[in-house]
């Protein structure tokens, strides 16, 4: 089981982008477009860099919704392999069987 603080941290993260997610893309459309001046870009691109560093995206972390594993994620059923594992051979998760050929 992973340390609490850490999952802690990852919540606090997720609601970092969800607050901070229409300024993002509004500076970042600000960037995107040809059509704006150098004064506006050097503008958004400070106000984007005074933005909180967790309030990315990409800073998030997937982990297990039942165990908090970081690792071996599977997006499909938002849960670590060994998590799946267990639920599937349990017959907890439908239509998922084992195979065998």
């Amino acid at each position: 089981m992973p340390k609490t603080s850490a999952i802690e941290r990852n919540k606090k993260r997720q609601r970092l982008t969800a607050k901070f997610a229409p300024k993002r893309a509004e500076l970042k459309a600000v960037l995107a477009n040809p059509a704006t001046t150098n004064e506006e870009f050097f503008a958004a691109q400070k106000k984007l860099a005074k933005l909180p560093r967790n309030s990315s995206k990409i800073r998030i972390r997937n982990r297990c919704s039942l165990s908090g594993r970081p690792r071996g994620f599977n997006r499909r059923f938002g849960i670590s392999r060994i998590t799946l594992r267990e639920l599937a051979l349990s017959g907890k998760i439908p239509g998922v069987t084992k195979s065998s050929w």
